[in-house]
C-alpha cells in the first residue's frame, strides 16, 4: 500500500468538502462504478483514495454541478462532488468522509 501525506484534500476543517488535505491517501487501481444524475452506471478505475475523496484519471466529461455516485467494492453507494477536473481526470470529495476504520479496511482489500 502506497500511503502518502499531503496538504489540502478534505481537511477536517472542510468536513471532507474541499480540496486536498487528508492526512493520507492511497494510490491504487480498483474498478468501481460511477454515475451522475440519471445516466447509466459506468465502470471506471479508481486511481487514488483518501478518507475525504478520490481521484479517477480517465473519467472524460463530467458536470461539476451534479453530484456523483460511486460504488466501491465492499462499500455501499457513496455520494461525492467533483472539486477539480484536468485532462479527463477528476478529483472528488465525499459528501461525508470515510470513517478511519472503513478507509483502512477498504484500502487493505483493494491493494492486495
Amino acid at each position: 500500500m502506497n500511503m502518502q501525506s499531503y496538504k489540502g484534500f478534505g481537511k477536517s476543517g472542510s468536513g471532507g468538502q474541499g480540496g486536498r488535505g487528508d492526512n493520507q491517501r492511497v494510490d491504487l487501481s480498483a474498478v468501481c462504478e460511477v454515475r451522475q444524475g440519471m445516466a447509466e452506471w459506468r465502470r471506471v478505475t479508481l486511481d487514488e483514495l483518501s478518507p475525504g475523496g478520490f481521484r479517477i484519471n480517465r473519467f472524460g466529461e463530467a458536470d461539476p454541478s451534479q453530484p456523483l455516485r460511486i460504488r466501491i467494492p465492499g462499500l455501499q453507494m457513496l455520494s461525492a462532488r467533483i472539486v477539480w477536473q484536468k485532462d479527463g481526470a477528476i478529483g472528488c470529495a465525499f459528501a461525508a468522509p470515510l470513517h478511519a476504520a472503513v478507509f483502512e479496511h477498504i484500502t487493505r482489500s483493494l491493494t492486495r
